[in-house]
């Protein structure tokens, strides 16, 4: 089986390695373009930045919002999806390799923070009577 090459736009792999933030924000759809011709935050350069100086590193990160640009393929992030309590520094990052499909998308929609709402026995403050609701019928 013959693997299809990645194109983005018309755009080979090649190609969008060499373009710059700018060239890339012009063939990205609306709501990228706006995003990267506002420019990047602080906290979006700083980790673009530790990248390119470490691209082998694994980099923690709290910024979800960041796009994900064309020279980040390959890449291995830690996007955080929380899990810690109010003012503790544990939480939880969610490990992610950054492949060719995801450019033009957001670290955060790579890490989902929501988990299943899994339902057990009432909790406390429930009242009495919830304790031998029937749950057959």
């Amino acid at each position: 089986m013959i693997m299809k090459e990645f194109r983005y736009r018309g755009y080979t792999l090649e190609e969008l390695k060499k373009m710059s933030i700018e060239e890339f924000a012009k063939i990205a759809d609306a709501r990228i373009r706006r995003k990267l011709r506002r420019g990047l935050t602080e906290q979006e350069r700083k980790l673009l930045e530790k990248l390119r100086k470490e691209p082998e590193k694994f980099h923690k990160t709290h910024v979800r919002s960041m796009v994900i640009l064309p020279e980040m393929i390959g890449k291995k992030i830690g996007v955080y999806v929380g899990g810690g309590k109010a003012g503790d520094a544990s939480g939880k990052w969610q490990p992610i390799t950054i492949n060719p499909e995801m450019v033009g998308f957001r670290l955060g929609d790579f890490a989902i923070p929501i988990k299943r709402v899994k339902h057990s026995a009432p909790g406390i403050g429930a009242s009495k009577g919830s304790k031998h609701y029937a749950t057959k019928t």
